[in-house]
């Protein structure tokens, strides 16, 4: 996402905030007006979505109640009429807990959670946070498509100990030559952890597209036995590196960046520091 149109993004959110009448500056945002900038068509799509938020603010050990206000506007039919309908009053930590149960593939939704996150509206701030999101992203999609290559490959004659290998010959194919513990080495990343968990999101993204390679290969072509397996794995992460390489790009030669777990750790802590800091709405019982 270019900085411009996070611009236009923050400024259309910004545009839709409000705040208690109470003298306590608690920021809320109405859900429909909310619906269309987070890419809803239709109400009855982004109610199901407020419910997911609801629930998971429960699960959470938060109250919703301090969060989500159901209320009825009255919105004119034409000819001077009005007619009542139903909305929310949310908070900033309400309006994130949507976002995190969008769909993250829609721009809206990806700069949402990032927008409603962070306390200020400094751009750079919004633009950094994402950025994190998106690493810790592309780390799960890379977990989602090495797994499904390990059991793909389980039912083709390989364990555990072979995936392993396979997987090692593949980073050495993409890093020019440079196993997964040398690479490790020259990272100072300790035995026990995975490599991935250290590299930048475009070297992940690379491995990812790789092992995806692998896998739709091998269930394609029916490819059977670690040696085939390896010689498929090795191919497509070559091919991975000429493609960066064109580009000027070489994975070796990417510094390592902060350590995965410690960036979960860190978005956990902000996200009950925003619960918190997102104040409660006024007494109230939830409306459906």
């Amino acid at each position: 996402m270019n900085t411009e149109l996070i611009q236009r993004m923050q400024s259309s959110f910004d545009a839709l905030v409000q705040t208690l009448p109470n003298g306590e500056g608690i920021e809320f945002w109405f859900a429909r007006d909310l619906q269309e900038p987070l890419g809803y068509a239709r109400w009855e799509n982004f109610i199901t979505a407020i419910q997911r938020a609801i629930e998971s603010c429960q699960t959470t050990g938060s109250d919703p109640g301090n969060h989500f206000r159901g209320v009825t506007k009255m919105v004119p039919i034409g000819s001077g009429a009005d007619r009542p309908v139903e909305d929310f009053m949310l908070t900033r930590y309400a309006c994130y807990l949507i976002a995190q149960n969008g769909d993250p593939r829609k721009e809206p939704i990806a700069f949402a959670q990032s927008y409603f996150a962070v306390q200020t509206r400094k751009q750079e701030l919004i633009e950094e946070r994402m950025k994190l999101l998106g690493r810790l992203e592309a780390r799960d999609k890379l977990k989602a498509s090495e797994k499904a290559l390990s059991d793909n490959i389980f039912e083709r004659g390989v364990d555990d100990t072979g995936f392993g290998r396979i997987r090692s010959k593949g980073d050495a194919a993409l890093f020019g030559g440079n196993t997964t513990q040398a690479m490790k080495e020259k990272f100072g990343i300790t035995q026990t952890r995975p490599l991935a968990d250290f590299l930048p999101t475009l070297t992940i993204a690379a491995k990812n597209l790789a092992t995806e390679m692998t896998n739709h290969n091998v269930q394609q072509a029916d490819i059977k036995g670690e040696p085939e397996i390896t010689r498929e794995h090795v191919q497509n992460n070559t091919s991975v590196r000429e493609m960066l390489g064109q580009r000027g790009i070489k994975p070796e030669a990417l510094p390592p960046e902060e350590d995965i777990k410690k960036l979960e750790r860190r978005v956990k802590s902000e996200e009950k520091k925003l619960e918190q800091k997102s104040g409660r709405l006024p007494e109230h019982k939830i409306t459906s």
